[in-house]
């Protein structure tokens, strides 16, 4: 029986380790944090995307199509709550139809259930919407990703995985055709490795001796919802219509299972990997991105005004609700209350650009995921199959 080491204990590193257990690989899961789903998986906005924004043909586009269908039949298969309720994407202004249009467009490419509707129509789902149009999105749900980060943990225990936290990978060789990884109490041999570390994945992947493709630069997404008085103004999930030019949706509504009302996230530079706050800072962190090219040439391209006015709204409530009151123009700054953030890990290449796509990189008996922000929760058990399809077995 092959051995592969999974690094990485959110919901991709987990739902690799569940797809190489089935193809009868033993399997261990080293994770550094004392719980699963502590970081991007743990903190995101728990929507299951419909795979309408991304390029067709791309790795986002199959695959976040194709995970919408796998997670929500996983997440009810293994009674993880979920709810597919469908969303509105709304153009506030004319400018924003023709972008509205192309993403009409490239839902029916994806084969992605979706229709342009009026603002009347729109209002029907949302009555206090404000938009010139709307595209009416199907397949779009709300789900409990930590929750099925826990379904996937009793499947592998299940299994008969090995599975470990408060373990971090501090070192890894190849050594006679094995991969060995020290943990600083242990070493582990393994056939394989994938590294499915997140923020952490280019480091990783620099560990087992790779130069990797792109540089993670970590970036928070800062949360408000609605007060109880103001929910009743969002019945569903409201999208604005996104900058094609960056990998962002936008700030947004989104109406949780348990009925709170979610809004953000906006998009600021994170001073640490794992910065959820603005006081938490690392110099090593900030060394790192300022010494990478690639940071300069994406700040000379988004810094002004983009950047500018997504640090405004961090530091002011007031901005915040202005946004969301160009959706839902009865949300005032007294409805919204900060409710957390999160840190998406953002492949950037020494260019300067985005990387848009999900991104692997790969060596001799090694996997590295180096890009899987959004929707790679929604895409994960895809994803899982794609890297064992290609690589290990």
């Amino acid at each position: 029986m092959r051995h592969v080491i999974v690094i990485g204990g959110g919901i991709l590193g987990l739902a690799v380790a569940r797809e190489l257990r089935a193809r009868d690989a033993g399997v261990t899961v080293l994770e550094k944090e004392p719980g699963w789903a502590a970081h991007q998986t743990g903190h995101n906005s728990n929507v299951v995307h419909a795979g309408l924004y991304y390029k067709p043909g791309s790795l986002k586009a199959k695959m976040s199509v194709a995970g919408n269908r796998s997670i929500v039949d996983f997440a009810r298969a293994s009674g993880v709550p979920v709810e597919v309720c469908g969303k509105l994407v709304v153009a506030t202004a004319e400018a924003e139809l023709p972008a509205l249009r192309v993403l009409a467009e490239r839902a029916e490419a994806n084969g992605v259930p979706a229709k342009m509707i009026t603002p009347a129509e729109a209002r029907e789902y949302e009555p206090e919407v404000a938009c010139v149009a709307a595209l009416r999105v199907e397949s779009t749900g709300i789900i409990d990703f930590t929750e099925v980060c826990h379904a996937l943990v009793a499947r592998l225990t299940d299994a008969g995985a090995d599975l470990r936290l408060d373990t971090p990978a501090r070192g890894i060789r190849t050594r006679a055709g094995k991969v060995e990884v020290a943990t600083g109490t242990d070493v582990l041999r393994a056939d394989a490795l994938v590294n499915c570390a997140g923020l952490h994945a280019d480091r990783i992947a620099r560990l087992a001796g790779l130069s990797p493709s792109a540089q993670i630069v970590p970036f928070r997404g800062e949360y408000y919802e609605l007060r109880p008085a103001a929910r009743h103004l969002v019945r569903g999930l409201i999208y604005p219509v996104p900058d094609p030019s960056l990998p962002f949706l936008g700030v947004h509504l989104t109406r949780m299972l348990d009925g709170s009302v979610h809004a953000g996230p906006n998009a600021v530079l994170a001073l640490r990997r794992e910065g959820y706050r603005w006081g938490e800072v690392s110099a090593r962190d900030l060394a790192e991105v300022a010494r990478f090219p690639g940071i300069w040439r994406l700040a000379k391209k988004y810094a002004y005004p983009t950047g500018i006015d997504e640090i405004r709204r961090s530091l002011s409530g007031k901005r915040f609700a202005a946004s969301l009151a160009r959706l839902v123009p009865r949300i005032g700054e007294h409805d919204i209350q900060r409710h957390g953030s999160g840190v998406r890990a953002q492949a950037v290449l020494p260019s300067g650009a985005l990387v848009d796509d999900f991104l692997i990189d790969s060596a001799p008996g090694q996997v590295h995921v180096l890009n899987a922000p959004s929707p790679a929760a929604t895409s994960a058990l895809e994803i899982a199959k794609h890297i064992a399809d290609r690589t290990i077995l």
